[in-house]
């Protein structure tokens, strides 16, 4: 979808087409069931996701009162009924857990909304972020390392766009977006994990 095709507002953010392309990707939302999309904006998240996977159940978190107004004039001008809007600031409570979980901000409490994230997912549930400020990346990345993920990932996108200049066309850049992705797992048990112990008389092969 363009950028275009949703309302904007001035002062409520959006995932740009060629950023939400690589976060839908990294959603993996074939087979899932629910998605929640935290600090959505605009709505361009979770109304993509609803158009894309028509059986998704869409849950959209948003603080502010002038973005959750424009996610539900967006999801309106869709169709998409099934996006449900949640008028909090995450963490929040909600019911259930999701297969798939966006952040597209974090609101100065980053590692509290990561471990708040990752217990409302399944397992092997998708969580993906996005990032421009390098400090909250590697705050992510560091708590990522230290929690129950797999799968862990990160790129760098740096999209630009051709511009009219005199007679001529320059690119004008954006500003370098990092998503990170992620699945949650169980934590293994040490006492399973251990190595065997050889029985009396036998010898490990260690």
């Amino acid at each position: 979808m363009k950028d275009s095709d949703f309302l904007r507002a001035d002062g409520v953010p959006m995932t740009k087409q060629e950023v939400r392309a690589v976060v839908l990707d990294r959603l993996e939302l074939n087979a899932a069931g629910r998605f929640v999309d935290v600090g959505s904006g605009s709505g361009s998240v979770a109304v993509e996701a609803a158009l894309r996977y028509p059986n998704l159940n869409v849950l959209a978190i948003e603080q502010k009162p002038s973005a959750v107004a424009l996610t539900e004039e967006n999801a309106k001008r869709f169709g998409c009924e099934r996006i449900h809007i949640l008028p909090q600031s995450a963490p929040c409570e909600f019911s259930g857990r999701v297969d798939a979980m966006f952040i597209g901000g974090s609101g100065g409490q980053l590692t509290e909304l990561l471990d708040w994230a990752l217990a409302h997912l399944v397992e092997n549930g998708r969580l993906v972020m996005t990032f421009i400020l390098q400090d909250n990346l590697n705050l992510a990345l560091n708590h990522l390392r230290q929690c129950s993920v797999a799968s862990l990932q990160c790129t760098q996108l740096l999209v630009s766009q051709m511009t009219p200049l005199g007679s001529s066309y320059y690119f004008k850049p954006n500003n370098p977006t990092f998503v990170v992705a992620c699945k949650k797992v169980t934590p293994r048990d040490p006492q399973t994990s251990a190595e065997p112990i050889s029985k009396q008389g036998e010898q490990s092969d260690g």
